[in-house]
């Protein structure tokens, strides 16, 4: 039965962790908005450059940033155990000194092979996307937009290396259960970007106007310096020091297993991003009207989702924190208080959504053509936070029990088997036009949503048999 006192504490940790992501989600939201409009008062060829390059970047940033979060679950768990072992009783002072240090070292491994791990992503995403820059006319954009994007997309390539290793360095710490670090250096670095777009865009304090160029000088030099100031804030905290100081214990197999976590996610996460990336191509064949509708209710949709991201992101860390303590009750707590608190935020974002669906769109454009289209828009987008919700915070606490095969497998079959099928069929054949691609996403993610749910209680229900097994050994070993 479910008791608002019992569930309380674990809303109030929950919250702590996650609302510094929500913070970082929402300053990154901003900036890329900052950036977009002030390309476009500079020229419109310079806009589309930015929109064109950032659509190639951003494909593969997607996979190699969700192949980082395989990061979080493994430090998380360890850290949880290091935990539960300071509050543990222990037959001498020196045994408990040995099992610490030996704990210690464990993260101290994950940072050093998940160096190697993040040098790799590197690799493979600086393989995919340099080839491009010599062929960037063969993607039948105009002469000017080429001439503006390949200076900028050059620069965003090289951006890759510095924005992984802070990507690298925040899943860490979050691992350690630390988020807001990582908010104050992305909100200080955003606004570092905004005022380097000024300077380098239109051309200020000596600097020469350089459009879209310039925009990819000022998010170079911005994300070069993220993870400067990701090390040196672990540099002043001697708990975080001891692990980034001693690197050591690089091994083939700790990287797969990095490998083997990471990979999955990333994939999970590429495909959900192609998927909404596919409806914008899929529905621009309607006509420009339903695309600047979906883009609209796509806008919004992304806001809500924000905040799901940030209670995904502490749900991963308190439940791997929990696991590694071997509290399992605690571990169902987390997750059902994550639930409560996406359901609850879901709700706010859906209500705005479809009580607003005519005020909304005004805000974006007033086009009499494309207004009641958004509206409509707007109520199955208001459907769709829940599942969307659901679905993330499952695929969350997964991460957290470093269960990641599976779900990828189910996210791969919902979003590339079932939702742009569906969402071509009843677009076009059965002509509902947008809406028919909006229904598919409901339809589509409800099954992660249900399944991803199921399969986190079978797991727990696995791992609570195994911990008897353990305990059971132990009392008998004890005897």
């Amino acid at each position: 039965m479910y008791s608002f006192s019992a569930y309380l504490p674990y809303y109030k940790r929950n919250l702590k962790v996650a609302l510094p992501v929500m913070l970082t989600q929402f300053g990154a939201a901003m900036v890329g908005l900052a950036d977009s409009i002030m390309v476009g008062h500079y020229g419109t060829a310079d806009l589309a450059a930015v929109s064109f390059s950032n659509a190639l970047f951003f494909t593969v940033m997607v996979f190699s940033m969700g192949a980082m979060m395989g990061i979080t679950p493994l430090v998380g768990h360890v850290h949880g155990r290091l935990e539960k072992l300071k509050t543990s009783p222990f037959p001498s002072p020196q045994e408990r000194e040995e099992e610490l240090a030996h704990k210690h070292e464990q993260i101290s491994n994950y940072w050093s092979n998940g160096l190697v791990y993040m040098a790799l992503m590197c690799l493979f995403s600086l393989a995919i996307l340099a080839p491009c820059i010599p062929v960037l006319d063969a993607f039948g954009q105009e002469p000017e937009v080429v001439s503006c994007a390949r200076p900028y997309y050059i620069l965003i390539v090289l951006s890759i290396v510095p924005f992984l290793l802070f990507c690298f360095c925040r899943q860490f710490l979050e691992g350690l259960g630390n988020t807001l670090v990582a908010m104050l250096i992305t909100l200080g670095c955003n606004l570092l970007n905004i005022l380097l777009n000024w300077v380098f865009i239109f051309g200020h304090w000596g600097a020469p106007a350089m459009g879209a160029e310039g925009a990819g000088w000022a998010s170079l030099i911005s994300r070069t310096l993220m993870p400067i100031c990701f090390i040196v804030a672990m540099l002043c905290k001697a708990d975080w020091r001891r692990y980034i100081t001693s690197l050591r214990g690089v091994t083939r197999r700790e990287v797969e297993h990095l490998l083997a976590i990471g990979c999955p996610i990333g994939l999970q996460s590429f495909a959900e991003a192609f998927l909404f990336t596919a409806s914008f191509v899929i529905i621009g064949w309607i006509n420009k009207e339903a695309l600047a509708a979906h883009h609209i209710a796509n806008q919004m949709a992304d806001l809500t989702f924000m905040l799901a991201l940030g209670i995904g992101s502490a749900t991963t860390i308190r439940v791997s924190h929990q696991l590694g303590k071997g509290d399992l009750h605690a571990v169902r707590m987390a997750s059902h208080a994550s639930v409560h608190l996406c359901l609850l935020m879901n709700t706010i974002g859906a209500a705005i959504m479809i009580f607003g669906r005519n005020i909304i769109p005004y805000i974006f454009t007033n086009d009499p053509e494309v207004v009641p289209i958004a509206s409509t828009l707007l109520i199955i987008a208001g459907t769709l936070q829940y599942v969307d919700g659901l679905q993330c915070i499952g695929a969350a606490m997964l991460r957290g029990i470093q269960d990641v095969r599976v779900p990828m497998r189910i996210a791969l079959f919902a979003y590339l088997v079932v939702a742009l099928p569906l969402g071509l069929y009843l677009t076009f054949p059965l002509g509902l036009g947008a809406k028919g691609m909006w229904i598919a996403f409901v339809v589509a993610l409800a099954i992660p949503a249900v399944l991803f749910h199921v399969r986190f209680n079978n797991q727990l229900k696995i791992k609570n048999y195994e911990l008897k097994m353990d305990n059971e050994y132990e009392s008998k070993q004890s005897f």
